[in-house]
């Protein structure tokens, strides 16, 4: 299995280094447009190699797509990252060009693959996506939920004084500080409800810092994070590559699940060989809806500034 990841910074290079590590793909190709860069970042994760056990064969090239050919899935991490005090939706006029571009040139090598999004604005790149190349919506698949979900999961085991991996939880909604919808209701440790635990003050900070969980990392650190979204796609990609049918909070494309049409936005999806198997539909409560419906909303809005590009 094949997997191209378009963008060799500090996501695309974390992504390369732990599906590698892991033998998530036996081919994983880095690309990036600064001449040398992905060259280098391949040649320092794979002198990993025999240090840390993995054979996965991993290249990095600059600009050249024919050296992607016939991948299995593309991730797309191009773009700019994000800067302090700058949001997601900033960033689309600059980001915008950069995708469509790279999902053209990466399917006329590549025609069958499943295209992973995570340049951001997230939900609107992937939509962007969608619109611009015409695939199936089964093909194009928005990483932000996943990522959501585990930093989600990671400030509820904060709370808890638990185990991460002992928490399940879901965040849904827009990948943005304001569109993003933790489901505090449904989450629990260990089969049991959260609300057993915390108060339900305490269950809206958590929701709270998880809804600026990348905002925080971005103050703290001067740019994005790298680590988890890279860990996030990993994740995504491996339950493609080896069909493990996971339940996992991704941005697709709705078709009056949720009571949405044409918009990409995070719900619960089933991710096997064929990319977006199913979408699951969990039953909300009205305030759930409520904050579904707001969170489409907004992200139409960006939606609508892609008109010129999609032209």
């Amino acid at each position: 299995m094949k997997v191209t990841i378009v963008g060799a910074g500090n996501v695309g290079a974390s992504c390369a280094d732990i599906i590698s590590y892991r033998g998530i793909a036996s081919e994983v190709v880095l690309l990036d447009i600064k001449e040398g860069f992905a060259e280098g970042k391949a040649m320092d994760i794979m002198q990993c190699a025999t240090t840390t056990g993995f054979n996965t064969l991993l290249s990095g090239v600059t600009n050249d797509y024919t050296k992607t050919a016939n991948s299995d899935v593309v991730v797309i991490t191009s773009g700019i990252p994000r800067k302090p005090g700058m949001t997601r939706e900033e960033l689309i006029g600059i980001n915008a060009g950069i995708v469509k571009s790279v999902a053209e040139n990466v399917l006329q090598h590549s025609p069958n693959a499943i295209l992973v999004v995570v340049s951001n604005p997230m939900d609107t790149m992937t939509y962007l996506a969608l619109k611009a190349t015409g695939l199936p919506k089964n093909r194009i698949i928005g990483m932000g939920g996943a990522l959501d979900s585990s930093r989600f999961k990671y400030f509820l085991s904060k709370a808890l004084d638990k185990p991460a991996n002992d928490v399940s939880a879901m965040v849904i909604g827009g990948h943005g500080d304001t569109t993003m919808i933790p489901l505090t209701r449904l989450a629990s440790y260990n089969g049991i409800p959260v609300s057993e635990f915390l108060s339900e003050a305490a269950l809206q900070q958590v929701a709270a810092d998880t809804m600026v969980g990348g905002a925080t990392l971005t103050k703290l650190l001067g740019t994005s994070a790298w680590y988890a979204p890279g860990a996030s796609v990993a994740y995504l990609v491996d339950s493609i590559l080896n069909n493990q049918r996971k339940m996992i909070a991704c941005s697709v494309y709705l078709e009056g699940e949720y009571g949405q049409n044409d918009i990409c936005i995070g719900v619960p999806c089933i991710i096997g060989r064929n990319g977006l198997e199913e979408i699951v539909t969990i039953n909300l409560n009205e305030a759930e809806k409520e904050l579904f419906a707001k969170s489409a909303d907004a992200v139409r809005a960006m939606n609508a500034d892609l008109k010129s590009i999609l032209a």
